[in-house]
């Protein structure tokens, strides 16, 4: 539910969406067990993380507790006001934390074949170019280099879910910082030529229109 891109006038909208994510949606970062998706899914996902890791749109840092500690985690996130919060995570995490900047998914910062891991939860709802976001990940992993996801996504086409998504969706995008309700991010993922996807999909605890999930694994 994080957005790349923005400036100017955007600012103020920018800095109340990095507030209230920080404050309502992860909790100041603090990770929540009692909470099923970070228990059974959000956790056993990162603990896969090997090596060099990105993780692109890290918010506030809210996963940055949950990497195996031998990885050394680079940190990207368009939102400047979140990477302030971001900062704050760093001393108390397992991890190497190799650094934070400000930067966009569509054109990664970074040498071809660089990381081990990258990482993206709830990021693919409001990227500007999901197809270019997927390109850039499988430049910059190297061979045999593992796309950990998780995201919220489309429910099936013909449900009353999609028809409730779809009329939420101008309003939900403008509150949540461009997160769109009605992607198929699976089969977009599936499309994006990695050599294997393994993607399962799943109902998280929240509200209906945003309960449709899919976690998964895409290897280089």
């Amino acid at each position: 539910m994080k957005r790349y891109g923005g400036t100017g006038e955007m600012s103020l909208r920018k800095r109340w969406f990095a507030w209230v994510y920080h404050t309502f949606v992860s909790r100041t970062g603090t990770p929540d067990f009692a909470n099923t998706l970070t228990r059974e899914v959000r956790a056993p996902l990162l603990a896969q993380a090997r090596g060099q890791v990105l993780e692109i749109g890290a918010g506030d840092g809210a996963n940055l507790p949950f990497y195996p500690s031998q990885t050394q985690v680079t940190l990207l996130e368009p939102n400047r006001y979140l990477l302030a919060y971001l900062r704050d995570r760093w001393p108390d995490v397992r991890c190497t934390v190799i650094g934070g900047l400000r930067g966009w998914g569509e054109q990664l910062p970074f040498a071809e074949g660089q990381f081990d891991t990258v990482v993206a939860t709830h990021v693919l709802c409001s990227v500007r170019d999901q197809e270019q976001v997927l390109a850039e990940i499988k430049r910059v992993l190297c061979p045999g280099g593992k796309f950990l996801f998780l995201e919220h996504v489309a429910a099936p086409s013909r449900s009353l879910t999609f028809v409730v998504q779809r009329v939420l969706n101008p309003a939900w995008s403008a509150l949540g910082d461009g997160c769109h309700l009605t992607r198929d991010t699976g089969a977009t993922i599936r499309a994006a030529g990695f050599r294997s996807v393994e993607v399962r999909s799943f109902r998280a605890p929240y509200p209906s229109f945003v309960s449709p999930h899919i976690v998964g694994v895409a290897v280089v």
